[in-house]
């Protein structure tokens, strides 16, 4: 029986709106005098992918996603002194909350599965403070524990991350869900149950800065699976 569903974030519940697409990484870049190409944003986002496949060991580092964001900046075009301090900049904007939206069913997934007693949780590998999270898309009341890699130290698919969440919200591995969209992190990781969306096979997943819009729908379908358990 599920008595807990955890939830990845990043691009399960919400997803980036035009700061952190081709546009925005453009804006950024002009106020530090650094020119991109933002037609080349997708393909700057697919080369940079593999720097955020870590070790499972993997302890959070700000410096990995400033890389991350460093590496799409050079390959958009960007180059010069001021490319790491641009990308700093992009790193700490990621964690508002203002820059992002949430998906259309999450509310009324997160609403059902409390109104029948299921404990929900978070388990994200961002920097973003969940509680603000929580607060900024009016979930409060629903959110039973969440637990961040920032604060808790260990990345996702580290089981340690898992265990805490577990700890917090008082459920074992058994009677446990958890539903993300990264098939690394959030579903080879879990301990207990999962619902995913993995690619199709011969085909590559985006990397987790920039999904498809046919993924972004995927995230969709996934909630709906956790709904019907």
């Amino acid at each position: 029986m599920i008595r807990a569903v955890f939830f990845d974030v990043d691009f399960t519940l919400i997803y980036p709106g035009p700061t952190f697409r081709g546009e925005g990484y453009e804006a950024f870049c002009a106020r530090y005098g650094i020119a991109v190409d933002r037609s080349q944003f997708a393909r700057a986002v697919a080369a940079a992918g593999p720097l955020l496949d870590g070790p499972d060991e993997a302890v959070y580092d700000a410096e990995i996603f400033v890389a991350y964001t460093r590496h799409i900046i050079e390959q958009m075009g960007g180059e010069g002194p001021m490319v790491d301090a641009c990308a700093r900049e992009i790193y700490a904007e990621w964690a508002s909350c203002q820059h992002f939206e949430l998906y259309d069913e999450v509310p009324r997934v997160l609403r059902e599965l409390a109104a029948r007693g299921v404990r929900v949780g978070l388990i994200s590998n961002s920097h973003r403070c969940l509680a603000s999270f929580q607060s900024h898309f009016d979930l409060q009341g629903l959110i039973a524990g969440a637990v961040s890699s920032s604060d808790h130290g260990f990345m996702k698919p580290h089981p340690s991350i898992f265990a805490a969440a577990m700890q917090l919200v008082d459920v074992r591995p058994a009677d446990a869900m958890m539903v993300g969209d990264n098939v690394r992190q959030d579903v080879e990781g879990a301990p207990g149950r999962h619902a995913g969306s993995p690619p199709e096979p011969g085909r590559k997943r985006p990397p987790a800065r920039e999904r498809s819009r046919e993924e972004r729908r995927a995230g969709h379908r996934i909630a709906r699976r956790a709904d019907r358990q």
